[in-house]
């Protein structure tokens, strides 16, 4: 059942739109055809990413409010959990927004990774074809002759983790300067979602992109790329340092 419904709603649709990009780019370049879809993807799910970005700093935005409800609740942990809830209902704040996002693309990145592991190319599965999908006149696997998509790649899994970051940095903006009383409560939520989503985010993905194919941390530094763009666009700038 689970698998019917991952092959019917991540596979099919993934292997597809690679083979007809494929199809339809001059050098047959399977790398470029995962960047194009790469950022179809991403302008599909970008209210979702913007409201990830959002949450956090609105979270930030109200940051001493939950000092203060850590400071009342001190010795009730279970009242200082549901009054942070409550706050952050009452603003409208969705603290998890940002495990939904990664939650949204991991069944892309496995998508990825089960048509370059399992066959899915350079030789093509017919079978798998829709009807207005025809097989490609050639493939070629190395992206603009420097990698193969279906090898593994310690210089893009490292561009995976550098680009996260960057984009991270970018759009929450540089942290705030603690004072000594909001130093005392490092354990906040927002404080450890702000550090989680800055740093360990970016190692993990490095770790994780460097032990599957190259076609994953192809998507996941062109989904960055794409994003930290949109952002400038959008009048974000750098300020203060990276920290």
């Amino acid at each position: 059942m689970i698998a019917t419904v991952f092959n019917t709603i991540i596979y099919n649709p993934l292997y597809n739109g690679l083979v007809y990009l494929v199809g339809i780019i001059p050098s047959h370049d399977v790398g470029i055809a995962v960047v194009i879809l790469t950022i179809i993807v991403r302008i599909i799910i970008y209210p979702l990413s913007r409201r990830a970005v959002q949450a956090q700093l609105d979270m930030k935005k109200v940051a001493p409010e939950v000092t203060k409800i850590r400071d009342k609740y001190k010795d009730d942990k279970q009242g200082e959990s549901k009054a942070i809830f409550a706050l952050y209902k009452e603003r409208g704040i969705h603290p998890f927004a940002s495990f939904f996002l990664v939650l949204v693309q991991s069944p892309i990145l496995i998508g990825l990774y089960w048509v370059f592991s399992r066959g899915g190319l350079p030789i093509v599965v017919v079978a798998r074809l829709y009807s207005f999908v025809h097989i490609p006149a050639a493939i070629n696997m190395e992206f603009l002759g420097l990698q193969n998509m279906a090898g593994h790649s310690i210089v893009l899994a490292l561009l995976a983790g550098l680009t996260q970051f960057v984009y991270t940095r970018l759009a929450m903006g540089p942290r705030g300067v603690k004072t000594a009383t909001e130093a005392s409560f490092s354990d906040d939520m927002a404080k450890s979602l702000d550090v989680q989503a800055r740093f360990v985010l970016p190692a993990v993905i490095s770790v994780i992109a460097y032990t599957v194919v190259a076609a994953a941390p192809l998507y996941w530094v062109a989904s960055n790329s794409f994003m930290i763009v949109q952002e400038y666009a959008a009048g974000r700038r750098f300020k203060g340092d990276l920290t």
